[in-house]
Order: structure tokens, then C-alpha cells, then sequence
């Protein structure tokens, strides 16, 4: 047995010799909140999926990657490895073996101490060992780990108009009431393997919504169900997936799915995508995944394809057509992406769209996976043809019942560049493309160039590729990155993106342009302590005064700025402090200066090897709402929390975690935000009478 120097983190693993390094220690709680701050530059919308992103993340730490047999695309996958530690590591790998322990990440050049205790969490080392081996796959899900079961409740506590007893308006009207209860329930099970099978079931009620069982407005109990069952690694058979899943191909022009962070903090591994094909789908999100069946198949060792089909009904507003003359009697006017079904209007567009969708993707990768390509096709159709409003941003807008999208992508890395793209085209003829290049300058300097250019008739309904935009359509763009070390404990991260909008958009009634850029310094004292200032602006066009005949778009800025600071005195204490401003204005003649403001402390400790107790105290103080704040909260696991903060007032809430013994987990949180000045918060069915808006969520995890 060969010897190995593998250097240890520690003072106790100093000048360890040994064949059998020790383990990594992982947490027993994945910092999430730190990693997506680190990851996202700021969060400026709730309305991002971050509950993908935790799902994502959450089932590679369940699950992790295991560094002695991943692909150079699986460890893409991760986003938090440059591909040059990529290229060292595989390297090393080729050269030395299999890793013994994460420790020996140390002896990998380009690997950090910063990027080691990040991915760690994610990863392991563990010795390849064939499936075939653990007996059959009833045997392998009876006796995974990773098997749990989560009950999840949650309620805001104050009275709401929505959910009053029914009432009559001042016509004598019935009143708009929600139909359910103020209660959110989540059931969750899954079993899961890396590389071997996955077998989930989920069930969601929103706040609002009905429990209730009636087959002709398909409601079976709970508003949402999703399930999956995957397979992988079968011989020729890599995958395949029955129920409900993701796919993730090329750059995700047409199919993205899963961790897509975008333009954020991290300015060079988050720029590309990975082609990670078919995922199996856990999540509670109710319109971004796919319902049916895929597969892939190995034809060769370079070559493996994938084919997918699915059908399942989505939410739409579905309208008569009142002209006798027109194309259709009855059409879907737009999707609803928000997935509540509260009232009798929500409940009226809940899965009045059926949806199609048929494609596959061929790819190709060389044996040492320095270059991919692929080809892609995705066609949707849908039982009643869309037909927007007739606004004049919408004059480009997706029609009819059906959509093919065909594309073809591409990766390629040579010497310290990684050159990658992907083109595509749709059925109305518009044309999307976006091509990239990250390059390792020196071993302290890495730089990324990404062109994206999205035709105002170019549709994709599933695709997420890097843009200023919510979808990929109507936008032009230029994104410059760059990230420097220029001492071991010190980096800087910066970004310039140029953006341009050749049609109208919603609220912007002209061609627009604008730009985004951000400094980041970043230095860490110790291994367990972090403090970064970042400085971020975005300048974008609105319309300044609607009541115009010909709208007028103005371009707003906002600037902000952002002190964080992380510390650890103790293996059991962690303090956070954040500070967060905002200056907003539009670029127009006697239009007023606004600012925002948030200060954040966070603390977290754990009394008993048992107990863990996380708190936050936040004031905030902001002009109006295009001043507000969005902050990350902890929260338990599988759920995440981004309030947006406006006015004046106070956040505060309480995690607590408590282990039973090795099955049985409990999370307990209760948040409360108080606002000075107000005498009501919210509006409508959401209105609260009084300053105080509380809420309590508990979750219980069963480990089999």
C-alpha cells in the first residue's frame, strides 16, 4: 500500500502519514445562508426560485459528490470549483489515484483553503464501489441513510381579511374570501443514493387553500402532489426517471433546471451551466419541472442520448373568444406562474392548460471530457392556443398551441480557457444564442466574457440561460468578470454587464438599455471568519409617468451597498453583522433621491450537543418600496426565507433545532416584524389591522 503525505486543517493532523486519512468532519447542518450570500450579489426579488437553489444544494449535501469518480461535468455542476481546480483535481486524480480523505484537497494545486470549506459540505472521498455489489435495489432503498420523512406547518399568526366569514360588499355582492384555512402543510419522503436511485413524494397545501377531495375539479385532498422514481447507472441505461422531473442541457436555453444562480458575487463558476441532464424533482415550485417520463442511453462510450415526454395541466387564464370572427372560441391569454389556488378566480385558472411537452438531446464527450457537444429539441404543445392581451409589448409574445425549439450547444477546454455556448432557434424563427469563455490569466487571476443575444421572437418556456430579464427573450448583453487574489487571505471579485432591450417590455414603452456592475473585496482573518464590502449598481429604463399617451421610459439607478462580517469565537457560537443601504433614483428633471437602509445581527449557538439556537435582530428603515430590503434568513431545513423590508420597523425571529436522538429531528422558528408609523400592513385580503406581523413554522424530520 503506497504511502501519502495528506496535510490535515488542523494542528492534529499536521504531518499525518497514513493510508487511511481521517474523515472530514461534514456539519450537521449545511450553511446555507453564508453560501448564498457568498453566491448572490443581492437580492433585490422574491420572486427568484431560491427554493431550487436549497433544494439543489441540500440534496448534494444529503447525497454528496464523490470526488474520486465525478466527471469534469458533474463537478461543474457544483458552481463553487473554478475550471481550472476542475482540470488540477482530475489531474491529480489521473496521476495519484483516488483521493483518501477531503483533507488531501490541500496538496491539489489552486485549491484554497476558502473554496475547500465551501465545497465541502457538498463533496466527499469516498472509494468507488459498484452498485451491483450492495444487492438488489429493494435491499439498497430498504437500507439507504439518507432516507427521512418531513412534516412542515406554518401559520401567520395575526387576523386577516381573507380569511373572515363570508360577507356581501356595499352591492350586496358576495365578498372575496379564501376558501381554506391560514394553515401551510408540507409532507415530504424521500430516499436517495447518489449515482444509484431516488424515490420522493410530496404533498403541499398553501395558506388559503382547501384541503378537499373532489375528482371533477381534479383536487385530491392537498393542492399539490409531486413524486419521482430514478434509476441510474443500469449498464447501458444511465438514467431513468418516472413521475416528475428536471432537465439541465447546454447552457439551459432551452432546458435549465436546478442551481442557476446567474449574475451574483461570484463572478466566474456561476457564468457557465452543466450538462446534468435528467434530475429527479422534489420541490414545491408547481410549474418548473417536467411530468412523464425520460431516459438516457449510453450508445458508446462518447455518445449518450436522452429522449423525455410529458404531460401534465398547468395554470392558465382561459378566456372566450367574444369575437365570432376571430381565430379561436377559447384561448389561454397568459400562464400563472404564482401556484395559489385560493379563491374561486385562482381556483377558476388552476390547471385549465394542458401541456405537452416531447424532445431529446444527443451529446457527445470526448474521453477526457475537454470537449461536448450536443443537439437539442424541445417541443411543447398545448390543448387551447395561447394568445396574449393585445398590448404592444406583447406584439412578439408566443401564439398558437405549439412551440419547437431546436438548438445545438458546445464546450471545449484548452490549456487554461473554457469555451462554451449554445445556439438555438424557434418556431416562429427567432433566434437565441449565448457563447462564453473563462480563462485562468495566472494562478491568482481569472477572467469570463459572455455574449447573449435573445431575438423579441425567440420562445423558450423552460429555458433560463444567464440574463438581465426574467426569461431569455427581447435582450442583447454583454457580461465582463473578473476575480483576483491578490494575497493568500484577500480577493477581489467584480463584474460589468451592458444590457439591451431591442422591443417594448412590460412598463417600459420603448427600446431600452442599461447597465449592472459590482466590486466585491473579500478577505478571511481565519478559516472560520469572513468579511466582505460590496459595491453594486444597476441603471434600467421604466416608464415615468403611465398616464402619458406615449409612455416615456427613464432610466432609474439604484445603488447599494453591503458590510458583512462572519465570526466564529468559539466552536460553538457564530455572530453575524450585515449592513445593507440602498440609493435609488429616476434619472429624470426634480425626481427626489430616495434611500433604505438594514442592519442585521445575527447569532447562533448551540448549548447542548443537542440544541441549536439561531436568533436575528434587524432594524430597517427605507423611503418607500423601491427602497425595500431583502435579507436571507435562516430557517429550517428545506425552506428558506427572504422578507422584503419596507418602511420603518424591526425583524426578529427564533430558529431553534433539537435533536432527539439519531431519527428524530425538530425545527421550531417564530418571526415577528414590527413597523413604526403604520397603523395596518398589506392590503387587500392580506391586510393586517395594527403594527405587527408574526408567523410560526414547525417541522419535524423522521430518519429511517
Amino acid at each position: 500500500m503506497r504511502l501519502r503525505f495528506v496535510v490535515g486543517v488542523g494542528a492534529a493532523l499536521l504531518a499525518a502519514l497514513s493510508a487511511e486519512a481521517q474523515e472530514y468532519p461534514r456539519p450537521a447542518v449545511p450553511d446555507l445562508d453564508r453560501l448564498t450570500q457568498e453566491l448572490f450579489a443581492e437580492i433585490q426579488s422574491d420572486q427568484v426560485p431560491y427554493e431550487d437553489l436549497y433544494e439543489t444544494l441540500l440534496q448534494y449535501y444529503q447525497t454528496p459528490l464523490n470526488l474520486n469518480t465525478a466527471t469534469r461535468e458533474e463537478l461543474r455542476g457544483l458552481l463553487l470549483l473554478s475550471e481550472t481546480q476542475i482540470t488540477r483535481l482530475l489531474e491529480h486524480r489521473q496521476r495519484n489515484g483516488a483521493l483518501l480523505s477531503l483533507y488531501e484537497l490541500q496538496t491539489v494545486e489552486g485549491f484554497d483553503l476558502r473554496t475547500i470549506y465551501r465545497a465541502a459540505p457538498f463533496v466527499t472521498a469516498a472509494t468507488p464501489s459498484p452498485n451491483a455489489s450492495r444487492g438488489p435495489l429493494w435491499q439498497r432503498i430498504a437500507h439507504e441513510e439518507n432516507n427521512a420523512l418531513f412534516l412542515r406547518y406554518e401559520r401567520v399568526l395575526q387576523n386577516r381579511p381573507g380569511y373572515a366569514p363570508p360577507d356581501t360588499t356595499r352591492t350586496g355582492a358576495p365578498a372575496t374570501r379564501y376558501l381554506g384555512s391560514p394553515n401551510k402543510l408540507l409532507l415530504r419522503y424521500r430516499v436517495s443514493h447518489s449515482k444509484d436511485f431516488s424515490l420522493g413524494f410530496t404533498a403541499e397545501k398553501d395558506a388559503g387553500e382547501q384541503f378537499r377531495w373532489d375528482p371533477a375539479t381534479r383536487r385530491y385532498g392537498a393542492d399539490f402532489y409531486s413524486a419521482h422514481f430514478v434509476v441510474q447507472e443500469r449498464g447501458r441505461l444511465k438514467t431513468l426517471a418516472l413521475g416528475d422531473y428536471q432537465l439541465q442541457f447546454g447552457q439551459g436555453l432551452l432546458l435549465s433546471s436546478g442551481l442557476s444562480v446567474g449574475k451574483g458575487a461570484e463572478t466566474i463558476t456561476t457564468l457557465r451551466r452543466s450538462s446534468l441532464g435528467v434530475r429527479p424533482y422534489s420541490s414545491v415550485l408547481e410549474n418548473t419541472f417536467f411530468r412523464g417520463a425520460a431516459a438516457t442511453v449510453a450508445l458508446s462510450s462518447t455518445v449518450r442520448a436522452t429522449a423525455f415526454a410529458s404531460r401534465k395541466r398547468i395554470d392558465a387564464s382561459v378566456r372566450q373568444a367574444q369575437d365570432s370572427l376571430a381565430d379561436f372560441s377559447e384561448f389561454s391569454s397568459g400562464l400563472l406562474l404564482t401556484g395559489f389556488h385560493r379563491t374561486p378566480t385562482e381556483l377558476a385558472g388552476r390547471r385549465a392548460l394542458g401541456e405537452t411537452v416531447l424532445g431529446g438531446n444527443l451529446g457527445y464527450s470526448s474521453r477526457s471530457g475537454d470537449l461536448q457537444v450536443g443537439l437539442t429539441a424541445v417541443n411543447t404543445q398545448f390543448d387551447k392556443p395561447l394568445q396574449r392581451r393585445d398590448e404592444p409589448y406583447n406584439a412578439f409574445e408566443l401564439r398558437g398551441r405549439r412551440n419547437l425549439a431546436v438548438g445545438a450547444h458546445y464546450s471545449y477546454v484548452w490549456r487554461n480557457l473554457l469555451l462554451f455556448g449554445e445556439m438555438a432557434r424557434s418556431s416562429g424563427g427567432g433566434l437565441g444564442t449565448v457563447n462564453g469563455l473563462l480563462a485562468s490569466l495566472a494562478p491568482s487571476v481569472d477572467a469570463a466574457v459572455l455574449y447573449r443575444r435573445y431575438d423579441r421572437d425567440f420562445h423558450t418556456l423552460y429555458g433560463n440561460a444567464l440574463s438581465e430579464n426574467t426569461r431569455n427573450i427581447n435582450e442583447n448583453g454583454l457580461y465582463l468578470g473578473l476575480k483576483v487574489r491578490p494575497a493568500p487571505r484577500w480577493e477581489v471579485s467584480a463584474y460589468y454587464d451592458r444590457f439591451r432591450f431591442p422591443w417594448l417590455r412590460y412598463q417600459v414603452g420603448a427600446p431600452s438599455a442599461g447597465h449592472d456592475w459590482l466590486v466585491r473585496l473579500t478577505f478571511s482573518p481565519t478559516k472560520t471568519s469572513l468579511l466582505y464590502a460590496q459595491l453594486r449598481q444597476r441603471t434600467k429604463a421604466y416608464d415615468a409617468d403611465t398616464l402619458r399617451p406615449v409612455p416615456l421610459p427613464v432610466p432609474t439607478q439604484r445603488r447599494s451597498v453591503l458590510v458583512f462580517y462572519d465570526a466564529s469565537p468559539t466552536p460553538a457560537l457564530s455572530l453575524r453583522t450585515r449592513v445593507q443601504g440602498t440609493r435609488y433614483q429616476e434619472q429624470a428633471a426634480g425626481s427626489p433621491v430616495r434611500h433604505g437602509y438594514v442592519l442585521a445581527q445575527d447569532v447562533t449557538v448551540q448549548p447542548l450537543r443537542r440544541l441549536r439556537l439561531s436568533a436575528r435582530y434587524a432594524l430597517f428603515d427605507t423611503d418607500d418600496y423601491d427602497t425595500r430590503q431583502y435579507v436571507f434568513e435562516q430557517d429550517v431545513l428545506y425552506a428558506f426565507s427572504v422578507p422584503a423590508l419596507a418602511g420603518q420597523g424591526t425583524r426578529a425571529y427564533l430558529l431553534a433545532q433539537y435533536d432527539f436522538n439519531r431519527h428524530l429531528t425538530l425545527w421550531a422558528r417564530y418571526a415577528t416584524t414590527h413597523y413604526r408609523h403604520q397603523e395596518s400592513i398589506g392590503s387587500g385580503l392580506e391586510e393586517i389591522e395594527g403594527p405587527t406581523r408574526s408567523e410560526v413554522k414547525a417541522q419535524l424530520r423522521y430518519r429511517f
